[in-house]
């Protein structure tokens, strides 16, 4: 490994980019890369059969599916940041990434994962209204007031990542430029500056805790107010429909959050033995998510059940025409 390097003011700053390092001591590395390879091969199938029976059918072009749209946007664009750059970096040996690159990774890649966390919470909030307020949802959740929001989230969470990529990308590197990670990860990053980076780690551990606990919070008190008014409700029938069409969305964030959660946890604690598996798990608790999103949806909304089965069922042509 070649390091090539200048020197102002006396202080060393590496200017050749960072190095790629992980999965050094698994033995199944490739397997691994084989597995992410597929989980976002059925990404971008999943999510774009359902973008495309979305919009196909315009009774799916409702404040509800629009969401669902975000959702699938943001699982094809968080997959797409993260599995296919590993491609030359562990399979082909070609580690080096620049600093152009990595910070650009690092970015998009914290921008969709902060962007997951707030689509979860944009179909509560759908669900919220749907369920609280049933006849009023047509007037209070339209498909404008949806497409203000879903713009509104994607600005915010743009401008709140944007920070501390540009702050990391001034510091001077002038330790080391191998990063311990698979990808341009901001922590993994940012520790390797030189000089005082308490403000940049206080940073990152506030945007982190806001971001997943923000959205995550809003969740829980969303259906503890559903849970709330559906017991209200009399027939039964209509409690059970109410708690399966929430069924989904919960199933949703349980997959998302738990691995993200005790991911923090053990990570803070240092109970990590093995820095490789812990990436690998990691890695992979975050891509899949991306992949499990679509087929839940698919297989738990009716409308959707039924407008994929047109979807994929062959169209008979009538004996006139033959």
């Amino acid at each position: 490994m070649t390091l090539s390097s200048n020197s102002t003011n006396g202080t060393v700053t590496f200017a050749d980019g960072f190095y790629l390092i992980a999965f050094n001591s698994l033995g199944n590395k490739n397997y691994l890369m084989l597995a992410l390879g597929i989980i976002y091969l059925i990404t971008l199938l999943c999510n774009c059969i359902l973008l495309s029976v979305i919009l196909m059918n315009s009774s799916l072009q409702n404040p509800k599916f629009l969401a669902v749209c975000n959702l699938a946007v943001v699982d094809i664009s968080i997959n797409s940041v993260i599995i296919p750059q590993m491609v030359p970096v562990f399979v082909f040996n070609l580690n080096h990434i620049s600093f152009e690159t990595c910070f650009s990774q690092m970015f998009f890649m914290h921008f969709f994962g902060d962007m997951e966390s707030f689509s979860l919470a944009l179909l509560a909030y759908d669900r919220l209204i749907a369920i609280c307020f049933p006849l009023r949802y047509p007037t209070i959740n339209t498909n404008l007031r949806m497409l203000f929001i879903i713009t509104g989230i994607w600005i915010l969470v743009f401008l709140i990542e944007l920070y501390p990529v540009v702050l990391a990308s001034r510091l001077s590197y002038c330790r080391t430029t191998v990063v311990q990670s698979c990808c341009c990860e901001h922590g993994q990053v940012y520790k390797l500056a030189c000089g005082d980076i308490s403000y940049n780690r206080n940073l990152a551990t506030a945007k982190t805790l806001a971001f997943l606990l923000g959205p995550l919070t809003f969740i829980i008190l969303s259906y503890v107010i559903v849970v709330v008014a559906v017991l209200r409700i009399a027939s039964k029938n209509q409690c059970w429909k109410a708690f399966n069409t929430c069924l989904t969305h919960m199933v949703l964030v349980l997959i998302y959050y738990m691995p993200v959660i005790l991911a923090y946890i053990l990570g803070n604690l240092q109970l990590v033995k093995s820095l490789d598996q812990f990436t690998a798990v990691l890695t992979v608790s975050t891509t899949l998510p991306a992949m499990l999103n679509p087929i839940i949806y698919s297989l738990k909304t009716e409308e959707l059940q039924e407008k994929l089965l047109k979807f994929f069922k062959p169209q008979k042509v009538s004996p006139h025409l033959m």
